[in-house]
């Protein structure tokens, strides 16, 4: 189960087996259903999640009702509502599994514990972070701009597991368009 993981930190890290034994060790598996609600927007966010199986996707809620999808995290990827995961106040979005999911969860006191005491670990978080950084800048820059058919276009060149994993509905929430000009531009493309 957590094979996926060490995977990934091998890859990603300069990682010793036995240092990996040991980052491994604070993790906890979880199953979750469809659209199960890992996180509410009133709560402060004390989990970091890396996916085995499945998609985390991290949104809002307008005050006329609508999602406003923000961030998705697919298989090999980690995921949490950063933002209160570090300065621990309330979350102000929601945290959600939109598949059936496997996951590996560390607390925030564990997760902290493993930055300051493992450099490899405390790389592996810089690389996250940076990553998480790019991706939300090319998002807002390549988005500047663009119709409907251009961001469909960057995402299939971006994020193509989106238009492949998540619903129509999710996905132009996340491009700020309706799902009928999304299945429209879909059509057409």
């Amino acid at each position: 189960m957590f094979q996926i993981l060490e995977k990934v930190l091998k890859r990603k890290t300069d990682v010793n087996d036995n240092t990996l034994k040991k980052i491994v060790s604070y993790f906890k598996i979880i199953h979750t259903k469809r659209n199960q609600i890992l996180l509410t927007s009133e709560e402060v966010c004390q989990n970091y999640y890396f996916i085995n199986k499945g998609c985390i996707r991290l949104f809002t809620i307008s005050k006329d009702g609508n999602d406003n999808s923000r961030f998705f995290a697919f298989e090999e990827n980690f995921a949490t509502a950063l933002p209160s995961f570090i300065d621990q106040k309330p979350a102000e979005e929601y945290l959600q599994t939109i598949q059936n999911s496997e996951l590996l969860v560390i607390s925030r006191t564990d997760f902290y514990h493993l930055v300051n005491t493992l450099p490899e670990f405390a790389k592996l978080y810089t690389e996250i972070l940076e990553n998480g950084f790019i991706m939300a800048q090319k998002r807002i820059y390549g988005f500047q701009g663009f119709d409907a058919k251009e961001k469909v276009k960057w995402i299939i060149k971006h994020q193509p597991k989106l238009l492949l994993n998540v619903s129509n509905k999710m996905v132009a929430s996340y491009l700020g368009i309706s799902a009928s000009t999304l299945s429209r531009v879909k059509s057409k493309l």
